[in-house]
């Protein structure tokens, strides 16, 4: 699959999401590319397959998750960087100017970096989702300003006020800097 649909749910309750990954998966055949608890005490699911069966899996989940929802999302042509960043590969890339975004949800995380990447000539450098951030998530996109500007304008415009909780632009990166020391 060239661009494959993804859908994602976060859920409070770590049982709820047991219940959902079982039925996601008997209601279509789709891939579980995630399935784990984060903290504070979320389950989260991602799927992937084509459109029509990444639709029905998440609509099925949507319609019995309530009052369980945390935030969810459904990508019917998911930038072709992001499955990799999952993983944690990346491409190699001479940084220039950086782009940090950090979002409420992971759901918010990956629909903003969808959306960034789409906008614009950047490249992912990292993606870190929910583990070890409170349930949080964030990426980090490299390229000229213009582009890292383009990027996070439409990153910010898909998320609203409370998803979105804040960005910054590095212009140009002291040459010590090296952000994957950082943990």
């Amino acid at each position: 699959m060239k661009h494959p649909a993804i859908g994602l749910i976060e859920v409070s309750s770590i049982a709820k999401g047991y219940f959902l990954l079982d039925q996601m998966i008997k209601k279509a055949p789709v891939d579980i590319l995630l399935s784990k608890t984060i903290s504070p005490g979320k389950y989260i699911i991602l799927i992937s397959s084509d459109v029509a069966s990444t639709e029905e899996s998440m609509r099925m989940a949507l319609d019995v998750v309530s009052p369980f929802l945390v935030d969810s999302l459904f990508i019917p042509q998911l930038h072709p960087e992001i499955l990799p960043g999952i993983k944690g590969n990346y491409k190699k890339q001479k940084i220039d100017s950086l782009l940090i975004v950090e979002t409420a949800t992971v759901s918010s995380t990956i629909l903003a970096l969808d959306q960034g990447l789409k906008a614009a000539e950047v490249t992912l450098l990292e993606l870190k989702l929910g583990q070890g951030l409170g349930g949080k998530g964030y990426f980090v996109l490299t390229g000229d300003l213009s582009e890292t500007e383009a990027s996070l304008a439409h990153a910010k415009n898909i998320l609203s006020d409370e998803r979105l909780l804040h960005s910054e632009i590095i212009a140009r990166p002291h040459e010590e800097f090296d952000f994957r020391r950082i943990e």
